[in-house]
């Protein structure tokens, strides 16, 4: 971790009352981490999202740009993370664009009106081929002002002087299009992106210190274990959550019969909503730490394509993929990577991305065996039945 990186638990102001459209854990409590990560020049907040405490971090990162700030991929404006911003307001200028570079994000998304209505002045710029699901609605219909909204590379592109901006796809998914717009800051030589790539290490992120419950849970191998704590038992509840959001369904992850779960739960000590009343549908067989260290690095992040994007969203996808680390290789001082998910910053320069490039074209790229195992039925099965197509590129050829 750069030593210039500064990070600061924020207040107890978490409330985030629109959680209903989007109901995924901490809900109505979204508590924020925020870091100063190159000084002066770029900034990361930090939030938890998952589902039944399998939770990772989830990041909005705020660029210095010639006329104030610029927000990439924003997140619910709690009372704290606003306070936050004004903060960076007062000594470096108004917000003036908030971007969301993804056609698909959906936990960005949500977010984005939110911010608008507190940077009432800011300029709304998303990615082309917006959707939503189930019904396909027009941005304003969501909440997107329409006389402050304008579409990347369609209505140009904000802070062509200090930014580039590179287009990973359009790639047809069925329901809608993947596209995700990768912002180069110049300035400070860090490349944002939002899905394509994300670094994940072994230590859990920092934001867990504000409450480590979901890393307690997932540590234990029955229900009727109470939720101890300790830097072991945090590091294997990580890696464990690490795996359920990577594969869904890993390969050493069984659910034991309902008559055994319901044995082990409502014991003394975990008779609480927090402890979800002893009810722990998992169980995990000898040999889990192994597939956990393919996709965790021990003394730094691990960069890669998240398996979960990888296996349904790229799976025929992928000399897109390749064509796109072609371009991030040529952006000239490249120095760090900064995704919306995990671990950030993490060192990526050109050197890193043509080994990355490399390492990708020789690997094999839709497995469908061991971990994959889940990824690869659910990517048969929606194939099968026309919900993804066979040529995803076919589409939006010219």
């Amino acid at each position: 971790m750069p030593t210039n990186l500064r990070k600061y638990n924020l207040g107890k102001n978490n409330n985030w009352f629109w959680w209903p459209l989007f109901p995924l854990y901490p809900y109505g409590s979204r508590s924020t981490t925020f870091s100063e990560i190159v000084a002066n020049q770029v900034w990361s907040f930090e939030q938890l999202q998952g589902l039944y405490y399998v939770a990772v971090p989830i990041r909005m990162t705020v660029l210095k740009v010639s006329k104030g700030l610029m927000l990439i991929n924003p997140l619910p404006p709690t009372k704290d993370l606003i306070t936050a911003l004004r903060g960076l307001e007062k000594k470096y200028g108004p917000v003036v664009s908030i971007v969301l570079p993804t056609a698909s994000g959906l936990e960005h998304k949500i977010s984005m009106p939110a911010m608008a209505r507190v940077f009432s002045k800011a300029i709304l710029w998303v990615c082309p081929g917006q959707w939503s699901f189930p019904l396909s609605l027009p941005l304003s219909w969501l909440g997107f002002p329409a006389e402050r909204t304008r579409t990347l590379l369609a209505d140009g592109l904000p802070f062509k002087g200090s930014c580039d901006w590179i287009s990973l796809g359009p790639i047809d998914i069925g329901l809608g299009r993947f596209q995700e717009i990768a912002c180069y800051h110049k300035d400070s030589q860090s490349l944002v992106v939002t899905d394509a790539l994300i670094g994940i290490e072994s230590e859990p992120p920092q934001i867990f210190d504000l409450d480590p419950t979901p890393l307690l849970f997932h540590a234990r191998e029955t229900g009727d274990q109470l939720l101890n704590d300790s830097p072991d038992i945090r590091k294997k509840g990580w890696a464990r959550l690490v795996l359920f959001a990577s594969y869904l369904k890993p390969n050493k992850l069984k659910i034991p019969p309902i008559n055994q779960v319901l044995k082990n739960s409502f014991k003394p000590g975990l008779r609480t909503i927090k402890s979800h009343f002893g009810i722990y549908p998992f169980k995990w067989e000898k040999g889990w730490e192994l597939s956990a260290n393919e996709i965790i690095g021990k003394e730094k992040p691990l960069i890669q394509v998240a398996p979960v994007i990888k296996r349904l969203v790229f799976p025929r996808a992928k000399i897109e993929f390749l064509r796109w680390l072609d371009e991030l290789k040529s952006l000239s001082g490249m120095k760090r990577l900064i995704p919306a998910h995990y671990s950030a910053p993490i060192a990526f320069t050109k050197e890193d991305c043509i080994a990355l490039r490399k390492k990708i074209n020789f690997a094999e790229w839709s497995p469908s065996k061991n971990n994959w195992s889940f990824l690869d039925y659910l990517d048969g099965s929606l194939l099968k039945q026309g919900v993804v197509p066979k040529n995803p590129l076919e589409k939006f050829r010219d």
